[in-house]
């Protein structure tokens, strides 16, 4: 077929002309300077790659979907029995635009009818795109077949429907536990839980938590004066925080002061000889790792990994060490399972610490997410329009007295609140908090139900709390100055009851290993129409949910609360990045690598917070010692979180000479009232 070519610039500026010039032309190249070529068709030729397209398509959809191997969840089948009427149509050849909602098939050597329901899986929109008023009991057979590949597409997802031989979409009940395996373990996990163990009684708990906090919020509006509802919308006032005391300020000069410089390499060396923390580092065999010396290799492969140096730059500064035995040690001796468990050495020692109590008893964490950037084809790397660029998060979980517990690199897309219990699950810590603070992705109605059964409690940042519904208990109960919050949203306590079963049965099988939470808050969103654990999950996620949003318009303190965590967490984020001087990009397409940077990152992070509270501990018994007045209200001001005393660059030296003078873990702020002289 001859093509003509003529240039874009020519049909915009002269199209008259340009037009008759390719009268007659059955296809027409636009050239336009610096990008690839564009091409106009004539209607012929659409219609023949219209055929030739149907075609393919045709072919295509009979091989994929000859044999779905999908069943369902529920007893609601009809978007398979969808799927089975558009098979039988394609097998019966009918390619007419328009096709009967019934056909006839042989099955068993017997005529079967096959139906399909549109209006039991099709929304309003799609019902009328299939249906046409001069044709009854008719649709149009494209755009059916779209409509209903559509929905195995996205009810896999929400566990409506399930993919046979599957892990991630498998039938999300038959990944739980059974109720008969689950039966002799429901006393036990309701009574940590702190729910009753009885159907109705349940409800009665819950009935009886909304209320009472519903009545007490209503009662205390008057005197609550940071907020005022306008039309039915709460908006609470900004309050200024809290101002440094001016002896905390001159108490944190003092303590800067006194507090040494250490380089990063001396650093994880006192904390390695401390905690011993490189002892979870080896061979994937457990054999003798055969390495001369392991304390100084391990250390020196964490200073490496920890800040995104890689082994290749280490070893170029460094010498006596090679860039394949730093490469060997973090690729082989390290797994992220290793490096978490070293990690975690590193939060038991820092735990004993009498300033770490000061700062935080461990009760309260809180997750965040911070983007490190990694290359684009990368199988994690996404760009998100509320981060720029490619990337992936750095999801922490962290401690209210500033130490990381749990690390995970997720991909920047999904949705965050999935990870939060996993964190606070996989930390084996000797901090194990209870109350935990998120951002405003930790308010979804199904994380709320999961948390309170496995004795978490959760207390999001909510920004978006006037878009949230608040739920009343009973339909008829009324209150004087909040009514308007709740409009018309009332608890299904029905429901509750009706699926109390599902709430212990998840919770045992999250507690006990047999399905990730992970995993269950995948599958679990506002598209799990028939999903009887959502709707189990949403029901009482209603009620912890309201309850919270309550507490937080009308108790400050919790306000104040959730926004110090929250920020110590983001600040944790910072401190970590500053160690990372190989930069915030990690240049390796290995998930494990990559995993691996962002969990040894965590570890170097609390290697330096541990080192640094040891400091601020000897500054403290010295100011102390020279009778300064050290006030611990003032002392509990001073984060660990500084970097002016860590030494990022200069030469690397790595001194392994073991420590000699005991280091001090107890604060002395009345002189000679624990030790006969202060430790300096």
């Amino acid at each position: 077929m001859t093509v003509v070519e003529t240039n874009l610039s020519d049909l915009l500026n002269n199209p008259k002309a340009t037009l008759a010039a390719l009268r007659g032309a059955r296809r027409v190249a636009l050239r336009r300077r610096g990008d690839e070529e564009l091409a106009l068709t004539t209607a012929a030729r659409v219609e023949q790659d219209h055929e030739v397209m149907g075609a393919t398509e045709w072919r295509h959809t009979a091989e994929v979907h000859a044999d779905p191997k999908l069943g369902a969840t529920s007893a609601e089948r009809s978007v398979l029995h969808a799927l089975e009427f558009v098979k039988a149509n394609r097998d019966l050849d009918r390619r007419a635009e328009w096709i009967e909602e019934s056909v006839t098939v042989k099955r068993d050597g017997k005529d079967v009818v096959l139906t399909v329901d549109v209006d039991a899986f099709a929304g309003p929109l799609w019902r009328r795109t299939l249906r046409d008023r001069r044709r009854p009991g008719m649709l149009a057979r494209r755009h059916l077949e779209v409509c209903v590949f559509s929905h195995p597409a996205a009810e896999p997802r929400s566990g409506d429907i399930a993919a046979v031989g599957s892990d991630s979409y498998a039938n999300l009940h038959a990944q739980l536990m059974s109720w008969e395996e689950c039966e002799d373990k429901v006393a036990e996990f309701c009574t940590q839980a702190g729910i009753p163990t009885d159907t109705k009684a349940l409800a009665a708990h819950y009935r009886a938590l909304l209320t009472k906090t519903a009545t007490e919020v209503d009662a205390g509006y008057p005197a609550n004066t940071d907020l005022r509802l306008e039309s039915g919308r709460p908006v609470l006032a900004r309050r200024k925080g809290a101002e440094r005391r001016p002896a905390a300020i001159a108490l944190e000069a003092a303590v800067l002061d006194r507090l040494p410089d250490r380089a990063r390499l001396d650093i994880l060396a006192r904390t390695a000889h401390l905690t011993g923390w490189p002892r979870h580092f080896g061979a994937a065999s457990g054999s003798d790792p055969k390495i001369r010396d392991t304390l100084g290799r391990y250390v020196v492969t964490a200073f490496a990994y920890g800040g995104n140096l890689g082994p290749t730059e280490v070893a170029r500064h460094m010498r006596g060490i090679s860039a394949h035995e730093i490469y060997t040690a973090g690729n082989k001796h390290a797994t992220p399972d290793k490096i978490y468990k070293a990690s975690a050495d590193v939060v038991n020692a820092f735990a004993k610490l009498d300033v770490a109590a000061m700062w935080g008893d461990g009760s309260t964490a809180a997750t965040d997410g911070s983007q490190i950037d990694t290359w684009e084809d990368s199988l994690r790397a996404e760009s998100h329009v509320r981060y720029g660029g490619f990337g992936a998060l750095a999801f922490r979980l962290v401690s209210d007295n500033y130490i990381a517990l749990f690390s995970h690199f997720i991909p920047c897309g999904v949705w965050e609140a999935v990870y939060l219990l996993d964190s606070l699950l996989s930390n084996v810590s000797d901090i194990q908090p209870d109350t935990i603070h998120a951002d405003t992705q930790g308010a979804s109605l199904p994380l709320f139900g999961p948390a309170a059964l496995l004795e978490f409690d959760l207390l999001p940042r909510i920004r978006n709390r006037h878009d949230l519904n608040f739920y009343r208990p009973d339909a008829k109960v009324r209150y004087k100055h909040i009514d308007s919050l709740f409009d018309d949203n009332v608890i299904d306590w029905a429901l509750i009851e009706r699926h109390w079963k599902n709430l212990p049965r998840t919770g045992i099988s999250i507690r006990e290993g047999r399905l990730s939470s992970v995993t269950l808050l995948r599958r679990l969103g506002n598209h799990s129409k028939r999903n009887r654990i959502y709707k189990a999950l949403r029901e009482s996620g209603r009620v912890v949910r309201t309850v919270t949003l309550l507490r937080y318009l009308s108790e400050p303190e919790l306000r104040v609360q959730i926004t110090a965590i929250t920020n110590r967490t983001e600040a944790f984020h910072g401190f970590a990045a500053h160690l990372m001087i190989g930069g915030r990009l990690i240049g390796h397409n290995d998930p494990d690598y990559q995993e691996r940077v962002v969990k040894f990152n965590e570890l170097i992070a609390n290697c330096a917070i541990c080192s640094t509270a040891l400091d601020i501990t000897d500054a403290a018994n010295a100011l102390a010692a020279e009778g300064h007045l050290v006030d611990p209200d003032d002392l509990a001001t001073v984060s660990p979180l500084i970097t002016r005393t860590i030494r990022r660059f200069g030469d690397w030296h790595l001194d392994l000479t073991p420590l000699e003078d005991v280091v001090a873990t107890r604060l002395d702020l009345a002189p000679g009232a624990l030790f006969p002289t202060a430790s300096v």
